[in-house]
């Protein structure tokens, strides 16, 4: 029996969220103590109906059998949470510890929805989760916050580690012909489910510290687009070495020259209101998945250097065209990938990052550095890229549009699949 808090006025609330907890366990008590009665009742004769009946049951209709073990191992685990909140005195203003609205299980563990009583709040919570770890004897603790409402949490019970060490082979390397209307798959969430993203009509924005698995994001979605035929891609390497493998590729390859990039994207710009001008001759808001023009890529490795070298002027010039494509280009079948490895406000200031509907954030330097790219707050309410293993690489934090951050391992491509891929790409675009 767990001791109820010394506070007097919280001892009913925990007793009777204790008597609650053992009703499932109570309800079979009861059903046992009327079997046994009728047993004593119909002497052995109605111990061999009982007995007959129970097997039978238990025989024909397995999936009770299963219901019911579930049922218990979910009430005792429910118990224990309960007990845990109890015991660390996680309560609110009125003496009641957070209600458990459902659990399910996951690929690391388990996680609960969790109705917050009066006089709790996220940050608290937060700040008692080490303590709740310990008592659960669980690997790690997490309290996410709920956008739908602040009543409600989600707590994340982290029992085994959330990625395995080795790399996770991506499906693009079987150099299949792609459509990149479809969903890109690049990579796994921490309950075993895939991370896909649809990039028609939304743009990316993707962070993180060197060595961190940018590179293995921008790798992923230059193949999906690459083995799209229809698609035409335009690239930005400011290392002119990462994305130099789909240079053949690429309807344009701009290396570390600003002025260069400068005209390209002014060029875009121009592309994008010819897209405009026959949309408008169609009598139409959007490019479709069967107009000829197809999707236009453009990745842009190395965002800083385009945004903080070179002349003022030039960079004036980048950044307006930028920001004219990223806000523009989506109705017009543009979609913008833009990666830094310096994820700051100097870099990413939030007249960009707030055009992006889609934000990777692989492993950082700093909480700061993280909010960068998520938004401003997601640090505090417990999704910072921050506090990513340095050792996991491809491990991040990605956001959709009205979502929350998820934590998930990216696809792996080796080199000698991206070169094989880009020569498949090559020959399924016809030699270009």
């Amino acid at each position: 029996m767990v001791r109820a808090p010394s506070n007097s006025s919280s001892r009913f609330p925990w007793m009777a969220s204790a008597v609650w907890g053992w009703r499932l366990e109570a309800s079979l008590g009861i059903v046992a103590l009327i079997l046994m009665k009728v047993v004593t009742v119909l002497g052995g004769f109605g111990v061999i109906v009982a007995s007959g009946l129970l097997v039978l049951t238990s025989w024909q209709v397995p999936a009770l059998r299963n219901d019911t073990a579930r049922a218990l191992k979910e009430a005792s685990d429910r118990r224990r949470v309960m007990n845990a909140l109890w015991r660390c005195q996680i309560v609110g203003r009125y003496g009641y510890a957070p209600r458990i609205e459902r659990t399910a299980n996951t690929s690391i563990g388990r996680r609960y929805l969790l109705a917050i009583p009066t006089g709790l709040h996220i940050a608290e919570l937060e700040s008692r989760a080490g303590e709740l770890s310990a008592e659960l004897r669980a690997r790690e603790i997490r309290f996410v916050a709920l956008p739908q409402s602040a009543g409600f949490v989600e707590l994340v019970v982290v029992r085994k580690e959330s990625f395995g060490r080795e790399p996770i082979p991506s499906p693009l390397c079987q150099g299949w012909r792609f459509s990149l209307w479809s969903s890109i798959p690049l990579g796994v969430l921490e309950d075993g489910r895939t991370l896909s993203m649809q990039l028609a009509e939304h743009n990316l924005l993707v962070g993180g510290e060197p060595g961190s698995g940018k590179s293995v994001i921008l790798s992923s979605i230059v193949a999906a687009a690459a083995l799209d035929p229809s698609t035409t891609l335009t690239l930005f390497d400011g290392k002119q070495v990462e994305l130099s493998v789909w240079k053949d590729v690429a309807d344009e390859f701009v290396g570390p020259d600003l002025e260069h990039a400068a005209m390209v994207l002014e060029r875009l710009q121009q592309t994008m209101d010819f897209r405009y001008q026959v949309l408008l001759a169609l009598g139409r808001r959007k490019f479709e998945p069967d107009d000829p023009e197809g999707l236009h890529v453009v990745v842009l490795d190395e965002l800083a250097f385009y945004l903080r070298g070179g002349k003022k002027e030039t960079r004036d010039r980048f950044a307006e065209s930028l920001r004219d494509l990223v806000s523009r280009g989506r109705a017009a079948g543009i979609i913008v990938i833009a990666a830094t490895q310096k994820p700051s406000h100097e870099v990413v200031p939030t007249w960009i990052r707030d055009l992006f509907s889609y934000r990777i954030a692989m492993r950082c330097t700093s909480s700061d550095a993280s909010d960068t790219i998520l938004g401003q707050g997601w640090a505090t309410r417990g999704c910072s890229a921050a506090s990513i293993d340095p050792s996991m690489r491809g491990v991040g934090y990605v956001l959709a549009e009205g979502g929350l951050p998820m934590l998930f391992k990216a696809h792996y491509l080796a080199d000698l699949e991206l070169v094989e891929l880009a020569a498949e790409s090559m020959s399924i675009r016809g030699g270009q």
